[in-house]
């Protein structure tokens, strides 16, 4: 029996500080005996996770959060991987094409910063310390780094925001298409951070095929976290809890830390039930 469980971290295989070793250790320290690591649009860091998982005698569920669009906005998925269907060559050549298109994309974030807020930033400077593995966080970090001051809040809202000039959508797949194929990985499928999503209500989101959503995520109020419950027990969907923990700066205020929310009891026994069935 698990007593405490974090179901959204991120490692430095996508946008987070840590490596898998420094997350699991963070992880031990923080009391979580079950977690997942949730790298947006790669598996790469499961397995070393899984490894360290068992020296420091914490279950890793293989896991990860996949971008996909609906209603012109990005959703993100939550995908829990039941066996190692994950690993399916198909599956990771579709998550490679994904990972070199942010290269692109990254560069044209950084050109349109210059066209359209004179923002002049070093993209190879980037590129080498994110290791190769660049997204918005890493571009805010350089923002602050080269001088100019805007802190991380105002980065994100007006800089790198979905709607402002320089962004650049994600190469991306539809929400539908996203669960079926997470499930023919044989995934739980579980809608992220809802409390974000602007673009369609929880009832248009919960008619697609999710087994679940984020009902506890840190930027929830109670009653957004009630309110998602109450829908959750409505469509018949069980609950997930994610700190969304990504570790770049003590200035993101729109992630957790490790273990600021999480399941446990009654809930964490029916997620872990919903996985091993």
């Amino acid at each position: 029996m698990y007593n405490r469980g974090d179901f959204h971290l991120h490692t430095n295989a996508s946008d987070g500080k840590l490596n898998p070793k420094e997350l699991i250790y963070t992880a031990s320290i923080k009391g979580l005996d079950i977690i997942s690591i949730t790298d947006h649009d790669t598996t790469l860091s499961v397995e070393e996770g899984i490894r360290e998982g068992l020296i420091k005698n914490i279950r890793v569920i293989p896991g990860i959060e996949l971008s996909t669009i609906h209603n012109d906005e990005s959703i993100h998925i939550l995908g829990y991987f039941k066996d190692d269907k994950y690993k399916d060559e198909d599956f990771q050549n579709f998550l490679k094409d994904m990972d070199n298109y942010r290269i692109v994309r990254a560069r044209k974030i950084v050109e349109n910063l210059d066209t359209f807020f004179k923002i002049k930033l070093d993209y190879e400077k980037i590129l080498d310390e994110a290791k190769g593995v660049i997204a918005r966080p890493h571009i805010a970090k350089a923002i602050m780094n080269a001088g100019y001051k805007y802190d991380w809040k105002y980065i994100f809202d007006n800089l790198l925001s979905d709607d402002s000039p320089a962004y650049v959508q994600t190469k991306k797949i539809s929400t539908a298409q996203g669960i079926t194929m997470l499930k023919d990985l044989n995934a739980l499928v579980v809608l992220a951070h809802p409390v974000l999503i602007k673009n369609s209500s929880i009832d248009e989101m919960l008619s697609f095929d999710f087994d679940g959503i984020e009902a506890i995520y840190p930027i929830n109020t109670k009653k957004q976290k009630a309110y998602l419950k109450s829908k959750a027990k409505e469509y018949n969907k069980i609950i997930t809890a994610g700190s969304d923990f990504h570790g770049i700066t003590t200035s993101d205020t729109s992630h957790g830390v490790i273990g600021s929310v999480s399941l446990s009891n009654n809930e964490l026994a029916i997620f872990v039930n919903a996985l091993e069935s």
